[in-house]
């Protein structure tokens, strides 16, 4: 013999011992048991592979549940995030319109202003005129308002009784 100590069940020290034990689960247990208690071996190995078999179907079908369920909900979420966008187009179709509607509104509000500008650009222009005549007439301003024979007054004097009254002798 040598000087190496014993490791027991070809290489496998306790410790993978123990999680290997920890990794078998009831059916593997049942199945051992039943291949003791049933004293085959042939028919025990079988009965272990079948509920190995098993197992692994059933993992296989939760796998492929949990999958289709993943993708229900995927294709929730691709509804959902369809419905939000047409709400947000509906929604800028109607800020557009809006705005559309605005700038029509302003259009015809300078439109309009444009008219009073030039409406006042008119009436500035025959005030101005107005005031022009209104100085080439007052040299024609009579003291007298009833007389034919018109006497220009100065701006600063008035029409008031001090006038003379005149006479037709003149005439």
């Amino acid at each position: 013999m040598t000087g190496r100590p014993f490791r027991g069940f070809g290489g496998y020290g306790r410790r993978k011992i123990f999680f290997i034990m920890l990794e078998m689960t009831f059916g593997d247990i049942a199945s051992f048991v039943g291949i003791l208690l049933g004293g085959g071996s042939l028919g025990g190995f079988l009965s272990w592979r079948y509920v190995k078999r098993k197992e692994k179907a059933e993992a296989a079908l939760a796998e492929t549940t949990a999958a289709k369920e993943m993708q229900d909900m995927y294709q929730e979420m691709i509804q959902d995030v369809k419905a939000d966008r047409e709400e947000q187009k509906a929604y800028i179709q109607e800020l557009k319109d809006d705005r559309n509607h605005l700038r029509e509104e302003r259009n015809e509000l300078r439109r309009r202003q444009d008219e009073l500008d030039e409406r006042v650009s008119n009436l500035q222009h025959d005030v101005a005129r107005n005031v022009s005549m209104i100085e080439e007439m007052k040299p024609l301003l009579c003291r007298r308002t009833n007389c034919a024979i018109r006497i220009p007054t100065a701006p600063h004097e008035s029409a008031s009784n001090d006038i003379e009254p005149l006479d037709m002798k003149d005439m």
